[in-house]
């Protein structure tokens, strides 16, 4: 019985799965295997049933594509499902508008995107094509019936395979052995597929740092983007910046930033040329398990304030991200004068009401030095308020004008020098006498 034209709602009653049982190849290209889990079972909403039975309905076959497939293969939920059919993105508005399904966000139409909306859930639809021309950022696209052709023009083994509503997995290009053995592979030629498009020589790197267990890479893949590891000059900051933003945190990103410059890759996405690397490794051998910030890890490698403000013209960081570099930059070095905790105290105290991300940033800086401790003494503690305010020390008879700002701040660092002790009163006694 041919299962992938019964209605999904049967499927799932009948239970007929299998584990892992290979079949027959549809394309004599691929070991097709049966797939079984909790997590492939708990992917079936209402919704999602529905766009399988509205797709067989109309003789139109659809599968879930890319990482979702992935995700499912290693035990996880996948975060979003994707979709990709036989049908064109005109086939699928008819279909949609018959069905009285409503469509949303159409502008991916021309890239063969059809977003459903059923049962208030989105499920993003792409039709098969093929990548006809490439420019390494754009492709001009055709439409394909060919579930091949399309696994073909992906980027990486492990995201080029396609999972059947049945739980057949379709694995054209050895996908599921190299996840298996956490073998990170272009489909393929490397040097061709990244030519397609220069931003996989990052996302090569930012799934060798999520499924590797090793720094080994393949010999071929290095090789191919040294070659063209300038194509990124041409892609956007911020498209560098959201996958750098993974690597960062994600496994191995040492071993991983090391491997960029090695390859001659600084130059062409933001990075500082003579980064230190000794520096970001240490940083980030203590403190990834505290979950840092991105930002955070890449202040290890900066030397200077210039260097976040070439980042910040390559990269287009946002203000945030540039604040807690700068705060990194500054404060790193006078901490190690003093007692860490009570140095970062003081600086919030001094910024009070200034920068509304300080405690955040001075987080920050206890998981760039590794202090899980101080990290939680910080969140734990409460914020001294300062007693005396303007008002206050126009009271005590201080006439306004340029010196009466500095008079108050000067009593503030008085008040932090005795470590909060200093009451009001006490703070007032203290002003200098009439001229």
């Amino acid at each position: 019985m041919n299962l992938s034209h019964r209605p999904i709602a049967a499927l799932l009653q009948s239970g007929r799965y299998c584990r892992l049982i290979i079949c027959s190849s549809v394309h004599n290209k691929s070991n097709v295997m049966k797939l079984d889990s909790a997590e492939f079972r708990g992917i079936f909403s209402p919704g999602m049933i529905k766009l399988h039975d509205v797709f067989t309905q109309y003789k139109y076959e659809i599968r879930i594509a890319g990482g979702a497939v992935r995700d499912l293969i290693k035990r996880k939920i996948p975060n979003d499902i994707d979709f990709a059919t036989t049908a064109t993105p005109s086939e699928m508005k008819e279909m949609f508008n018959k069905e009285n399904i409503r469509m949303i966000n159409t502008r991916g139409e021309k890239h063969g995107t059809i977003t459903a909306r059923i049962n208030d859930e989105n499920f993003e639809v792409t039709t098969l094509r093929i990548d006809k021309v490439t420019d390494g950022r754009h492709a001009e696209v055709e439409f394909t019936k060919d579930w091949v052709i399309d696994a073909e023009r992906r980027d990486l083994t492990i995201n080029s395979m396609f999972l059947g509503f049945d739980g057949t997995l379709y694995d054209y290009f050895n996908g599921r052995e190299h996840l298996d053995k956490c073998d990170v592979r272009f489909v393929g030629d490397p040097a061709k597929r990244i030519q397609e498009d220069y931003l996989r020589i990052l996302r090569y790197f930012r799934f060798f740092g999520r499924i590797s267990h090793t720094d080994v890479h393949c010999p071929q893949t290095l090789q191919a983007i040294r070659e063209n590891a300038s194509g990124l000059a041409n892609i956007s900051g911020e498209r560098i910046w959201m996958e750098l933003n993974k690597i960062l945190v994600g496994f191995h990103a040492a071993h991983i930033v090391k491997c960029m410059y090695e390859l001659g890759l600084p130059e062409f996405i933001g990075l500082p040329v003579n980064g230190n690397l000794d520096c970001m490794r240490v940083v980030y051998e203590r403190s990834h398990k505290l979950e840092p910030k991105p930002m955070t890890i890449l202040s290890a490698l900066l030397d200077n304030e210039q260097d976040i403000l070439n980042i910040i013209e390559r990269l287009k960081i946002s203000l945030e991200e540039r604040k807690l570099g700068m705060f990194i930059l500054n404060h790193r070095k006078k901490i190690e004068s003093e007692c860490p905790l009570k140095y970062c105290q003081d600086v919030i105290v001094a910024n009070g009401g200034k920068e509304k991300n300080i405690v955040s940033h001075v987080c920050e800086m206890f998981k760039y030095r590794g202090e899980h401790v101080n990290i939680d003494a910080i969140k734990s503690w409460e914020i001294p308020v300062f007693p005396v305010s303007g008002k206050d020390l126009i009271a005590a008879g201080v006439p306004r004008g340029k010196e009466f700002g500095k008079l108050l701040e000067s009593m503030k660092m008085k008040w932090i020098k005795s470590n909060y002790k200093l009451d009001k009163n006490e703070l007032i006694n203290m002003l200098p006498g009439p001229s």
